[in-house]
């Protein structure tokens, strides 16, 4: 531009070297860009290599979620819940399913519960292995991913086998599940669950120590509780940063009651990058040790997995609010009744959207290197920030 000077690099003084001023500089990380995960877009202004200011930018892959279920019956609008998370699709389906099963006052088969509560850690490790190994990828480590997908093959088989599906399974209803699991099923879950914690440890002694992961995540991206708290950042992510809440403990919903002996909220203090990964790689452990639980049970508990529901479903006038511990924090449904089959209004408080606004304070400051490695740890998925 005419008149202005601009030059950019850093003198040394004591080296006889002058400063020279510079310009911020305004980049784009994104929509579309290896680093984001999907189309999520990063407004960035730079002094040079580090991050003065950072702005999310959402909205790109905006379906209009909430008013899609506002004109879909109770039974359908769960096709389209276990879609916006679409790595914790069987969480997803669960939330609307128990909030309207609350609205109706509907008491769920036992043996229902108890199969829930199995697929959804199932499910819970699904999610986890597949950021324990596309983290990793993401600051230059290749070969975790293929560790991680080993054992994400092992438990989707089973996954599949009971629901039919491998992403979105559509497998919870109304009143339970869909149907009876297969025969022999909960011992072909017993057999992938040995197998996956025997084999974990190849993928924990990968990573979890490397020394070019640890220099690449240790110190690197710190999120204090008082950040949490403000902007209501939940699971694996706040967790790391020491804010000890887990819905499955603190406020328990299917068999999750019953499991307190066997239920293990992992935390840390740090609140690093490496603490979140860590987290999340313990994470597995602990949903391992319900999965054997919910199958102890399993072997004792019998009878019907679903209720008989009428023709045309109608809820209530009324409103409800029902919440989960999703794999990637909290996730929450309220609907609103007007005695329809419909609801009449629906508001969707998913975890990624909450949990990647604390973009704006934790970055700045930060090296541009090191904001890959801090955008990877907070474990988001697009369609869950954009509903």
């Amino acid at each position: 531009m005419a008149g202005e000077e601009i030059t950019v690099g850093v003198g040394d003084a004591a080296a006889g070297l002058h400063e020279f001023p510079t310009t911020d500089m305004t980049l784009n990380i994104g929509p579309q860009h290896p680093s984001t995960h999907g189309v999520l877009r990063l407004r960035l202004v730079l002094d040079g290599e580090r991050v003065v200011s950072a702005e999310p930018i959402v909205g790109y892959m905006h379906r209009g979620a909430e008013k899609l279920f506002e004109v879909r019956d109770y039974r359908q609008i769960i096709v389209l819940a276990n879609r916006h998370d679409w790595l914790s699709a069987f969480s997803n389906e669960l939330g609307v399913v128990l909030a309207v099963e609350g609205m109706l006052g509907m008491e769920v088969p036992e043996r229902a519960t108890w199969l829930r509560t199995l697929l959804a850690e199932l499910n819970r490790i699904l999610n986890h292995l597949m950021f324990l190994g596309s983290y990793p990828l993401e600051i230059g480590a290749i070969t975790p991913v293929f560790y991680a997908f080993r054992e994400r093959e092992t438990i989707q088989a089973v996954m599949e086998e009971a629901a039919g599906g491998r992403m979105h399974f559509m497998f919870n209803r109304v009143g339970g599940i869909k149907e009876e699991v297969p025969a022999g099923w909960t011992g072909r879950v017993r057999q992938a669950v040995a197998d996956v914690r025997r084999r974990m440890p190849d993928l924990d002694g990968l990573i979890r120590r490397n020394e070019i992961f640890l220099a690449r995540t240790r110190g690197i991206g710190v999120l204090s509780p008082e950040q949490i708290d403000t902007y209501g950042v939940s699971g694996p992510v706040a967790r790391a940063s020491g804010v000890d809440f887990d819905l499955r403990r603190d406020e328990p919903y299917l068999a999750y009651g019953e499991l307190q002996d066997s239920l293990r909220v992992v935390t840390r203090t740090a609140g690093d990058c490496h603490s979140r990964f860590e987290c999340l790689l313990d994470q597995v452990y602990a949903s391992l040790d319900l999965a054997d639980a919910c199958l102890d049970r399993l072997a004792t508990v019998t009878g019907p997995v679903n209720v008989r529901l009428p023709k045309t479903l109608r809820a209530p006038e009324g409103h409800t609010y029902a919440w989960t511990e999703n794999p990637l924090g909290l996730n929450g449904y309220f609907i609103v009744s007007r005695g329809e089959k419909t609801p009449w209004r629906c508001k969707l408080r998913s975890a990624s959207f909450n949990n990647i606004q604390v973009l704006t304070e934790l970055l700045p400051g930060t090296l541009l290197p090191d904001l890959v490695a801090i955008l990877g740890s907070m474990f988001f998925v697009v369609g869950d920030i954009d509903k």
